[in-house]
């Protein structure tokens, strides 16, 4: 069972995981999948836990890889589409 939290968001980190959420995911479906499953949740990274710098480019990596395949499958499905 799950526990709902608000967490606030940065309005460009808002503007990012919008433009990847897809039409049928949730927001919390959508950062799921962005930060690459169930190992790591938002609140892990809530107020209250020590900054890590280097968690923290760890995770951007991992938001930048995720963004980049989920760019290239929907090329290849355009590609498909389009032959």
């Amino acid at each position: 069972m799950s526990t709902k939290r608000t967490v606030k968001l940065d309005s460009d980190l808002y503007g990012r995981v919008k433009a990847q959420k897809r039409d049928d995911e949730t927001f919390s479906e959508a950062i799921e999948r962005l930060i690459g499953g169930r190992g790591v949740s938002l609140l892990d990274l809530a107020d209250g836990e020590e900054h890590d710098p280097e968690r923290e480019t760890e995770m951007l990596e991992r938001l930048e890889r995720t963004a980049e395949a989920d760019e290239a499958e929907l090329n290849q499905l355009g590609e498909k589409r389009d032959s």
